[in-house]
Order: structure tokens, then sequence, then C-alpha cells
């Protein structure tokens, strides 16, 4: 029955979800039950994605990422894919109605971390936009369920929202994008001048974003918005964290939070959120 078929394909990109990342798995906890696989879905497609660029070093990236890229539409056309985390990602895209041109736009970032790019202030924003802010507009569509003025409302919010995360991991990853995989995103950005004051700047526009992110959660849906709430509080608390760190700490090791404190935020956001507190 094609019915079990779905069902073990939603399974698979919530266990992909649950072993690449227990911050988003939480967060995906948080949401009401009715939306929870859908966002499995589009967290494990890109999760797969950015496993290609990032991870198999031994393999023809390019290869494996444009053969991704045409099984993708195969499957949207198609409307089944063999391939379990297609197959629950085409459900959501069809069920959810999400523009195929955020799918084209991600694929694209991707492709870029496939080369050597000295990012200019254009490459790094159109990076970011499909790498992070259309996977917010992604999960936006879901969680509006294709109330069109409601989007619109709310796009500008979900795509700073994603701006901020993406700045956050790219602060996080600095050490293993740089030394492992020759990245820097940040524009202009030369390593051997990497300094405290270089460090606050790219900060300050983080702090600022996250400001603006905070009042479009506000207006969200109640089934996704302590969800979101708490994925966000997460990413504040790493970034504080990685505030307190000198720009030498930030390239001798990846800043984590630990499963207790994140469980501890857990349960200080629902408290907030129970209380209408933020």
């Amino acid at each position: 029955m094609k019915k079990l078929f779905d069902q073990l394909s939603y399974t698979v990109s919530k266990e992909t979800t649950k072993q690449y990342s227990t911050s988003f798995s939480m967060g995906i906890l948080a949401l009401s039950s009715a939306i929870r696989n859908p966002i499995y879905a589009i967290y494990g497609y890109v999760r797969l994605a950015d496993e290609i660029v990032d991870s198999f070093h031994d393999y023809d990236k390019e290869k494996l990422l444009l053969k991704f890229k045409e099984d993708t539409f195969n499957a949207l056309e198609d409307r089944i894919s063999l391939n379990p985390i297609l197959q629950s990602f085409q459900e959501t895209v069809h069920q959810y109605r999400i523009d195929e041109s955020l799918i084209r736009q991600f694929l694209k970032s991707m492709e870029m971390d496939l080369q050597k790019i000295d990012y200019n202030s254009d490459l790094y924003k159109e990076y970011i936009l499909g790498s992070a802010e259309v996977v917010g507009l992604m999960c936006l569509q879901v969680f509006v369920n294709g109330n069109k003025e409601q989007y619109e409302k709310l796009k500008p919010y979900a795509m700073i929202l994603g701006s901020a995360f993406q700045k956050v991991n790219f602060l996080r990853d600095m050490k293993d994008d740089y030394y492992k995989l020759g990245r820097v995103y940040f524009p202009g950005l030369d390593m051997t001048y990497f300094d405290n004051n270089v460090k606050s700047s790219i900060e300050k526009e983080i702090e600022e974003e996250f400001r603006q992110a905070l009042v479009g959660i506000k207006m969200l849906p109640p089934s996704s918005r302590f969800g979101v709430y708490l994925a966000y509080r997460y990413y504040v608390s790493l970034f504080r964290k990685i505030k307190r760190k000198s720009a030498q700490n930030i390239l001798n090791g990846r800043i984590r939070i630990s499963n207790g404190a994140k469980i501890s935020l857990m349960m200080s956001c629902y408290v907030q959120y129970k209380a209408s507190l933020f």
C-alpha cells in the first residue's frame, strides 16, 4: 500500500532530522502535530543536499548534486520517488503548494558550495537567500497553510530569521568551513585579519536581524509560533555564547550548546510562551 510507503518516507525524514540536529528536532516537536511531518520533510531534503556538498569528499560531489537535482524535479513531476526523503518532500511541496522557484534557489546555493568563490556583498546575499531564507519560506508556506495574505505579511520576517540563523552558523562553523572546506562566506573577509573588531561588526548585523525576526514570530499562527520561538531562542543562546568568545577562539573550535542546556532552554521558553511574556 502506498500509504505505508508514505508513512515510511516521513519517518526517514524525521530520523534524518533527529540524527543531524537535536535543536531543530526539539523545535519541530513544539509545533502542532499536524504540521510536524511536512517540516521534517523539508529539513530532511535540505539536509541531504547539504550533506552532498559538505561531507562526500571521496565522491564526485558535482555529479551527485546534479543527480539529486534531476531526481528532485522528476519526483515533483511524477509525484512519487523511491527515495523516501524525496518522496516525503514532493508530497509536502504539492500539499502546501510550495513555490518551485524556492527549490531552484536553494539548489543554486548548494551548487555555489562546489566552487571556490570570493564572496562579495551580492554573492553573499544570494548564497544566504538560497541556503537559508528560501528554506524559511518553504516552512512558512506550511505554517500558513495556503493563506497568501498571511504568507506575504510574514515573508520578510521569515527571510530575516533564516538569514540570522545562517550567519550564526557561519560564525559557529568558521573553523571547519575555512580549514577543511576552504570557504569564507563573509564578503571581503581576509581570514588573516579576522579579529575581534571584524567579529563584532558581524555580530551587530546578526543582533539587528534577530530583533526584527522576533516581531514576525509573534505574528505566526498558534500551530507554529512556539516551535519557531524555541528555535529562535536556541540560536540566540548559541549566538550569545559565540559573542563571549574571542575571534581566535572561534577559529580554534566549534561552539556548541549542550543537550542539557537545550532541555533547560525548552522548559524556560515554554513558561514564557504560556505566560505570554514574549
